[in-house]
């Protein structure tokens, strides 16, 4: 199994990206999707969340309203799309898949994609 996260870069505050994460081994579609962040210094936190058992959702507050999770089962994809983008918002942000319901916790991620970085910043 192997996740692919792709899309990162550099960008100036108020600005957009949006990440890509493809899958091989597994189909996203069947799993619950995260999207995580790890800032210098700082622990791994959940940001972006899907499960595809229930439909639920999560979205911490630092970033609801601004990013959204969406999922391309055609292309076993899921992708983030970032707006509204903040300086706090730079960090290494990584893909990962998993069966639990419990999307928020990143113990409950089976697979893990490499990550990729996003810099914001004027």
């Amino acid at each position: 199994v192997q996740l692919q996260a792709s899309g990162g870069g550099s960008v100036q505050p108020g600005g957009s990206l949006r990440l890509s994460c493809t899958a091989s081994g597994i189909t996203l579609g069947n799993y619950a999707v995260g999207w995580f962040r790890q800032a210098p210094g700082k622990e791994r936190e959940g940001i972006s969340c899907f499960s595809s058992r229930n439909g639920s959702t999560y979205y911490p507050d630092s970033v609801k309203g601004r990013f959204t999770i969406s999922r391309n089962n055609a292309k076993n994809a899921v992708h983030l799309q970032m707006n509204s983008l903040k300086a706090e918002d730079t960090a290494v942000y990584f893909c990962a898949a998993g069966l639990s319901l419990n999307i928020e916790n990143e113990n409950a991620y089976d697979y893990w994609g490499q990550g990729t970085q996003v810099t914001v910043s004027s």
